[in-house]
């Protein structure tokens, strides 16, 4: 899985961005409407082209290199002097959205595993002229901050990844401040996926063989310490999954 992500890094830096989408593209799903930058039928599902105008072409370079499946920051309401974090930060495109909208008061935090991401991310930081962020190298289950350190928890198709989602969601949960916002883009599993689904090695770079049922999911923040849970989805990505947007917030 590590080495799928690190791959496509390395294209993107090359600018080799037709190279980084193939990661993205082995994984779409054809045959479900959509309206996907004006297009309808068979379309690609995840990926930077989700964002439309919402990003600019100053990261055209971060959205190459993206395998989310929404785009966590339109629902997150992020405000001015707030510090953000990112989790599963990958190439930067969240991290330097929400740079712009927390402003020079702000901060954002982006957290990733993969050395090569980390180092992307730092290139299209600086090439975008942002300096109120940071990236970090770190696991999900061990966020490397003190508890109540930011205001907003970011995701963009990364919990399904995890192993154990339940010590991420109380890491995030650890990490926010009371009234802290929990805003993410993930993938929902229906009801009735198959176990043969969840055994595949492929569905699981593929965020879907991990991903949680929409009880599951509410279950697991409300067992982390979350209140307000709303799970809302957006796409059809598999025949059995679904992406969503995922809100809550730590009581206040």
């Amino acid at each position: 899985m590590r080495e799928h992500y690190a791959a496509a890094a390395r294209h993107s830096a090359a600018g080799d961005y037709e190279q980084a989408l193939q990661a993205e593209q082995q994984f779409d799903q054809p045959g479900y409407e959509a309206n996907c930058c004006g297009t309808t039928g068979t379309t690609a599902v995840y990926g930077g082209h989700l964002y439309g105008d919402e990003a600019g072409e100053t990261l055209a370079a971060a959205l190459s290199a993206s395998l989310g499946c929404g785009v966590p920051t339109a629902v997150a309401d992020l405000h001015s002097g707030e510090t953000v974090l990112d989790l599963g930060s990958g190439a930067g495109a969240d991290v330097l959205i929400s740079a712009r909208r927390v402003g020079p008061r702000g901060r954002v935090i982006g957290l990733d595993m993969t050395p090569e991401m980390l180092e992307l991310a730092r290139r299209n930081a600086a090439a975008a002229g942002v300096d109120n962020v940071e990236f970090v190298h770190g696991y999900l289950e061990q966020i490397p901050l003190p508890d109540d350190s930011v205001d907003v928890v970011l995701s963009n198709c990364v919990i399904n990844l995890a192993a154990d989602k339940t010590v991420v969601l109380a890491e995030a949960a650890r990490v926010l401040r009371p009234g802290g916002r929990f805003a993410v883009s993930d993938i929902i599993a229906d009801t009735d996926i198959d176990q043969a689904t969840r055994d595949d090695p492929q569905q699981w770079t593929g965020c879907i063989a991990g991903a949680l049922t929409h009880r599951q999911f509410t279950h697991a923040l409300h067992l982390a310490g979350f209140v307000d849970v709303e799970i809302a989805e957006t796409h059809r990505v598999h025949p059995r999954a679904v992406a969503a947007i995922v809100r809550a917030h730590t009581p206040g």
